[in-house]
């Protein structure tokens, strides 16, 4: 990156935004481009749609790509976010209501607010977000605010501009003293949002009631300025510096809102249903924004019960945002919170970021009460998989079982600090998933809001995911050990497939040995079909299915393959490691391996390595971790 030339491109960037001219230039603009005219939801909605929308077929839902980088397992609330928007940016009633995010710490509630916020300081800066104000103004007033009553509505019968809202008073004290009320001669300019800069975009948190004062949010007399002006009441003496001023045609987020004090409420129920600030020694000011606000469980269901505000109860647009309750995209999460940080030096071991991922989720849902389906089964099912007895058809039962799954738990910041705790231990250069869920357990300790019962709790979910991680590390070292066998793997897939077609045939083998004629090897057929649980029912069934896919490969001029059928695959893998058993656990325990077995640990270690994302320190962990387990 040359320096001197980025900042020249920088620069002539931002000269192309710095418009200015007088407003009927700029009328002649909303004419060509009406939507330069829009209000606050609808700049909004068209922002998050022009990013891009996706199907997603597999959960029946939308994905919307302005957050898919960043949120991962909340289509649910953003498809309702982003409903909220659709009805608001078409003028119903919608618009006139505070939109509250509810749900546990660290579950995206204040990642979706930010997002929003740097989304429109990137869109305000494009041609299609483009946001033009009257110069001058502390409000960033939208300029056809100064066309009068009759022209508004000749504006909409012929071109169907929508024109609502008043000039602020210090636009109207404006409009006299320099311009002497010639509207057309009033001078626009572009205009970018910032938070920073406080321009379209306004942030709230609420602090001690005692001392926090109003004024933080409506602006503020300038006790300078009155000397020169005589009176509080003229405009030219008062800051329309308040947090509601400055978000004005932008978005207004309040920090825990329902901590704030009963006076900072009622000057947002105005806001939200009359669209409108009062300020003392002022009429009702007109404000055009979106109000957002984010709290958790137990502050909500205070608000609800406290019968004195029930003004606002009518007046709040309420979103869930719950933990997320699938693995992989929990995994997503962790990747990412890991990928901003500077560690750069320590390999993660495959698994690792899942067995972590597999604990949080545990320990978000609820039990169900349908026979046999344990938490475990309950976790794959949501995460896509097919567990025994039952299928993705049984989903929408489950979540229907549940009220508030998803809003307990353990956050994904708890597992990312205890994550990076054992990143930045000393001499760690590989983190595996033992580790990991060692990590996670020792941070129990120091967690300040377990109670004995729930620490005894999250202690077995983390007993649960050993047990789970054992299968992949079997299975891990299973198909490694498989692929050195390959050979094997051949011959086996050939036997079976010849049977498998002698029994669909109703034909007989022809015995290499004696050259005799004999029956298809059903002990051979069924000790593979077995490895999946394939029944004695199903098994005609699956063969049938073994050999239309075979057949359909041979008219295209492919070879089948015993990585060609999924559940094959897994069946002959499993098969050959239980004939391959005993001497993977030889071979993975012994101290002192022969050539032979040396050869082999080191045939199994490159594919490891080479193949499934493993260094040499946890692919030889790995490989001792597994003898342990296959030597009880």
């Amino acid at each position: 990156m040359r320096l001197i030339e980025r900042l020249e491109q920088l620069r002539a960037a931002e000269a192309q935004l710095a418009w200015e001219g007088p407003f009927h230039e700029y009328y002649e603009r909303v004419l060509e481009n009406p939507a330069l005219a829009r209000l606050s939801h609808a700049r909004i909605y068209d922002m998050i749609i022009a990013a891009g929308v996706e199907e997603d077929r597999e959960r029946g839902r939308r994905r919307y790509k302005f957050f898919t980088d960043d949120l991962f397992g909340l289509e649910k609330p953003l498809e309702q976010l982003v409903d909220y928007f659709a009805s608001a940016a078409r003028r119903l009633e919608v618009r006139k209501r505070i939109l509250l995010l509810m749900g546990p710490v660290g579950g995206g509630k204040s990642t979706i607010v930010t997002l929003l916020k740097r989304g429109l300081e990137r869109y305000t800066r494009t041609p299609e977000g483009a946001v033009y104000a009257i110069k001058g103004c502390p409000m960033h007033e939208e300029p056809l605010h100064l066309l009068p009553e009759p022209l508004r509505q000749e504006l909409y019968d012929e071109h169907g501009i929508y024109v609502e809202g008043d000039l602020c008073p210090a636009c109207r004290q404006m409009l006299q003293d320099r311009y002497q009320g010639r509207i057309e001669d009033v001078v626009v300019h572009r205009i970018a949002f910032s938070e920073k800069n406080r321009v379209g975009i306004g942030t709230f948190s609420p602090s001690d009631p005692k001392s926090q004062d109003i004024s933080e949010l409506t602006g503020s007399i300038d006790l300078a300025a009155i000397g020169q002006y005589g009176v509080e009441s003229d405009p030219r003496a008062y800051r329309f510096d308040g947090e509601l001023n400055v978000a004005n045609r932008g978005l207004m987020e309040f920090v825990e809102m329902l901590k704030c004090d009963e006076k900072f409420l009622y000057g947002l129920l105005t806001l939200s249903q009359e669209q409108s600030i009062k300020t003392g020694r002022f009429a009702m000011i007109y404000a055009d924004e979106v109000i957002i606000s984010h709290t958790n469980e137990s502050e909500y269901n205070n608000f609800i019960g406290n019968k004195r505000s029930e003004a606002l109860h009518d007046r709040i647009i309420l979103v869930k945002v719950p933990y997320n309750l699938r693995v992989s995209d929990e995994v997503r999460i962790y990747e990412k919170l890991l990928r901003e940080s500077a560690v750069r030096d320590v390999h993660i071991a495959p698994n690792t970021l899942r067995v972590a991922s597999m604990f949080a989720v545990l320990s978000r849902l609820e039990p169900s009460k349908k026979a046999g389906m344990s938490l475990m089964k309950k976790l794959k099912l949501y995460d896509g998989e097919e567990v025994e007895g039952f299928g993705q058809k049984d989903l929408k039962e489950l979540q229907d079982e549940t009220v508030r799954e998803g809003m307990d738990g353990i956050s994904p910041r708890y597992v990312i600090n205890c994550l990076s705790a054992a990143l930045a231990r000393d001499g760690t250069t590989c983190l595996n998933p033992i580790d990991a869920l060692r990590a996670l357990r020792d941070g129990l300790g120091q967690h300040p809001a377990l109670g004995r019962e729930q620490r005894e709790h999250l202690l077995n979910l983390i007993a649960e995911v050993r047990r789970e991680y054992d299968e992949m590390a079997k299975k891990e070292v299973q198909r490694a050990f498989v692929y050195s066998f390959e050979e094997s793997a051949k011959t086996l897939l050939n036997n079976y497939l010849d049977n498998v077609e002698a029994y669909c045939n109703r034909t007989k083998l022809r015995d290499p040995i004696t050259e005799e004629d004999v029956e298809p090897d059903e002990r051979l057929m069924r000790s593979i079909e077995e490895q999946i649980g394939v029944s004695e029912n199903a098994k005609k069934a699956f063969r049938e299915e073994i050999l239309i896919r075979l057949s359909s490969m041979a008219r295209r001029g492919q070879t089948f393959e015993y990585t060609s059928h999924e559940r094959l695959r897994e069946a002959i893998e499993k098969k050959l490691f239980a004939d391959l058993k005993d001497i993977v656990k030889i071979t993975t325990s012994t101290k002192t391996p022969d050539v032979e077995q040396l050869r082999r640990i080191n045939d199994v270690t490159d594919r490891l390595i080479r193949e499934q994302g493993y260094c040499g320190l946890c692919a030889n962990e790995l490989l001792r971790y597994v003898g342990t387990l296959l030597s009880r």
